[in-house]
């Protein structure tokens, strides 16, 4: 006791001193109150607070003007240069304050020397940025049909973080025909909705109810949240009972649902209490069967369907109902009940494939019978009568048999196998019931084949080009035919076919494969010697009665550079070089000789160019590479030698290149001499240039008149069949030593060209360009169009 007393007068001086301090600050102190919204961006601004409190700047910073708070991050901050007060960061009001209605956050600023403290409060005012949620997203509910109207039932309240205005307000029931909506006002606590029943519920009627309930705030626009409700309803003695009529019958649609009222019967009971209530219930003699289709209602006496009613199975029923009370020993009356069944129209037609043939021949008559078909139907009167036919987008028809309720199916048109070899063939049977019931069934019919379609190949005519010196025995090309039919009335054979004359000694250099139409060479053909050919292949099938069709195959070949050029100016029998002789005092440009080629090859493999291959002076002698001739390049001088060998090769313009020399020796004369011997030897000359000439003559002759009736025949072909395609073959008659136009074959633009003398190895010819190109189709793409550009 005397310790405790010690220490209490010792605290007495601190505790005096803390009394004179706070008296001191409440001398020295103000209070200021900001209000800001809500989510207000960082650095925002609250308040002046120098100039709201009346101090001057300088004081401020001079007596460390600061803002006290607590181990929390402060949420503003004040400005000792300005005086500002602003926001540190963004505020949400939800997080501050939370569940508080009016959200104010108080600071304390304190200034020294001496002493000074003021309170600033900031209140921070909400803004509507969040809807209302409820617990759950979906509510279940169990009320019993049983339920009276006026039940209440109490739902969970939605939750906004807002507060004020912008939280919950008020709460609305979707529209239904069983429930409203009560609202009951917790004050702190919120709204509270109340479901109160308005009208029973039926389980039977409808087994279950959704309601969406939606919760709305006050902001403008307000915000809303929703719950879904799902409501489940969950689902009586000395006087004897005596019957009030003395018969009872009743007449009861079959398929009549359970549960369905047939007839009621009633006893009465002179007796009170117990002794007077009566019981119903079925007489011990009713069979189990009539307790599976009706039941009695023991209290009602009401007679209800129990199972399932059919007519068909029974007509009628006779059942015995028992009337007793509830005495001790209860008395029983019984009385007989007439259930007559009415019929409706409950049974479809039932179809029936009786027989059904497994394929009907494509050269069937109309009228062959395919199917037998029973349709019959349970129901009587009208209900019983049946219309039956097959789907009219068939070749068949339902035909009635003398038997009752049987039906043919037979073809009404004749079958093509071809067009269609399988038949889903759906047959109809409607009742005369009101409504009508209607039964299908489809039936597959599988068409077998005749041999009524002859082979038709894909191309006709077929137009192949073949290289010239080809491998013997190798399959060059090939033909197909198809054939609508299938089995062995669709397998093919081929042949060619061979007739006496010319052709036949072509195709017996010809062998085909029956099995499969590659056609193949027995020997290497020559384009020099033959250009092209026809013949015919025939495609035979396996049918009984067997069926075939042919078709005309043109074949061209097409020349390959198998030919070297051959010089045909200047020769000499002994193979000696030809010798020139010209004045010394000719002029630069003079013609020497013309050195003339021959190539039996066509195209860029007969088209020639000449070089100098070897010449004793560059600077004396010129070729021209296209006309073979040679001239001098400028006047002769004294240094000069007197005679001049050149070599000139000739070659030609194939993949491979052949080339042939010819040796020409130039003598340079002194010009009396150079007259003299040109007396000589232009008598000399005169009779060998007659026989070169004559020669040339004939082999150009024959050259160009096999390649006119070959063009000839091609664009006769053509114009006689309908192609996708057309031809033209150009001829220029400009010569100069070669052969003039050819057909080539260049395989990396995939394409033939007619090409002259006058195109360099390389060059390409446009429409519109004075040079003739002819572009024939690869053989590898015989499909593609053959296009003449001119």
């Amino acid at each position: 006791m005397k310790q405790r007393g010690w220490e209490e007068r010792r605290q007495r001086p601190h505790l005096l001193g803390v009394l004179v301090l706070l008296l001191f600050f409440r001398a020295a102190s103000a209070q200021l109150r900001y209000s800001i919204s809500e989510e207000l961006k960082e650095g925002s601004f609250v308040g002046n607070i120098a100039k709201d409190l009346g101090i001057d700047l300088n004081i401020m910073k001079q007596r460390g003007f600061r803002i006290i708070s607590g181990s929390t991050e402060p949420l503003f901050k004040a400005n000792e240069n300005d005086g500002i007060l602003y926001a540190t960061h963004k505020i949400d009001r939800e997080v501050v304050c939370k569940e508080s209605s009016v959200c104010l956050i108080n600071l304390k600023t304190v200034l020294e020397n001496p002493l000074e403290v003021h309170y600033v409060t900031v209140e921070i005012t909400d803004l509507n940025d969040h809807a209302p949620v409820f617990p759950e997203k979906i509510k279940r509910l169990e009320i019993s049909e049983s339920a009276l109207p006026g039940a209440k039932y109490q739902l969970q309240n939605a939750h906004d973080p807002d507060g004020g205005t912008n939280s919950v307000q008020q709460y609305k029931i979707s529209q239904n025909d069983h429930f409203r909506l009560e609202v009951k006002d917790r004050g702190r606590d919120g709204k509270t909705p109340i479901l109160q029943l308005q009208r029973q519920l039926d389980r039977e009627a409808k087994r279950s109810h959704k309601l969406v309930l939606t919760a709305f705030d006050g902001g403008n626009p307000p915000k809303t949240g929703t719950v879904e409700i799902y409501i489940d309803v969950l689902d009586v003695n000395d006087n004897m009972p005596v019957f009030t009529k003395d018969t009872y019958a009743a007449v009861l649609q079959e398929n009549a649902p359970v549960g369905t009222a047939v007839i009621q019967v009633n006893a009465t009971d002179l007796d009170d209490g117990a002794n007077g209530e009566v019981v119903y219930s079925f007489g011990s003699d009713v069979k189990s069967k009539i307790r599976e289709v009706f039941d009695i209602d023991s209290v009602t006496g009401e007679i209800t369907v129990n199972g399932r009613v059919d007519f068909e199975e029974q007509d009628s029923y006779d059942i015995d109902v028992q009337a007793s009370d509830k005495g001790n020993i209860p008395f029983k009356t019984d009385k007989s009940v007439i259930i007559k069944i009415a019929d409706i129209n409950d049974n479809a037609p039932d179809i029936e494939v009786a027989s059904l043939s497994s394929a009907v021949s494509e050269d069937s008559r109309p009228g062959t019978t395919v199917a037998l078909i029973s349709i019959t139907d349970l129901d009587s009167g009208m209900n019983g009568k049946i219309i039956s036919y097959v789907t009219e987008d068939s070749p068949f028809t339902l035909t009635p048999s003398i038997q009752d309720n049987m039906f043919s199916v037979v073809t009404k048109s004749q079958l093509d196998r071809e067009q269609q070899s399988r038949y889903e063939i759906t047959i109809i049977a409607k009742d005369a019931g009101e409504p009508a019931l209607t039964s299908k069934k489809t039936i597959s019919i599988f068409v077998s084949d005749t041999n009524d379609n002859s082979p038709e190949f894909s191309v006709s005519p077929y137009t192949f080009y073949i290289t010239e010196n080809n491998t013997p025995g190798a399959s060059v090309f090939s033909v197909s035919a198809s054939d609508r039919d299938e089995g062995d009335n669709a397998l093919i054979s081929y042949h060619i076919l061979r007739n006496v004359g010319h052709e036949n000694k072509v195709t017996s250099f010809l062998n085909i494969n029956s099995d499969n139409g590659g056609i193949l060479t027995l020997k290497s053909f020559d384009f020099e010697t033959l250009k092209t050919f026809q013949f015919q292949v025939v495609a035979t099938d396996s049918g009984t009665s067997s069926l075939s069709s042919n078709v005309t195959v043109n074949v061209f070949i097409l020349d390959q550079n198998d030919n070297a050029p051959v010089i045909l100016y200047p020769v000499s029998s002994n193979g000696s070089a030809g010798v020139e002789e010209i004045p010394r005092n000719v002029n630069a440009g003079h013609l020497v000789t013309k050195v003339r080629a021959y190539d039996a090859d066509i195209g860029y493999n007969g088209w020639l160019l000449f070089s100098l291959q070897e010449v004793t002076d560059h600077t004396l002698f010129g070729l021209d590479r296209y006309t073979g001739q040679i001239r001098t390049l400028r006047s002769f001088t004294e240094t000069d030698e007197a005679e001049h060998k050149l070599v000139i090769l000739v070659k030609d313009n194939g993949n491979v290149s052949l080339s042939a020399t010819a040796t020409v020796i130039v003598k340079v004369v002194e010009p009396k001499e150079a007259f003299a011997a040109a007396d000589v030897k232009s008598a000399t000359k005169d009779e060998e240039g007659i026989d070169v000439t004559f020669y040339l003559m004939i082999t150009l002759g024959s050259v160009s008149v096999l390649f006119i009736i070959s063009i000839i025949v091609l664009i006769a072909m053509q114009c006689s069949k309908t192609t996708d395609y057309t031809s033209k073959y150009l001829q220029d008659t400009n010569y100069d030593g070669t052969l003039c136009h050819s057909i080539q074959y260049r395989p990396g633009d995939k394409r033939y060209m007619l090409v002259g003398p006058r195109m360099s190895i390389g060059s390409t010819i446009v429409p519109g360009s004075h040079a003739n190109t002819l572009v024939l189709p690869d053989r590898r793409r015989a499909s593609e169009e053959v296009r003449s550009v001119v």
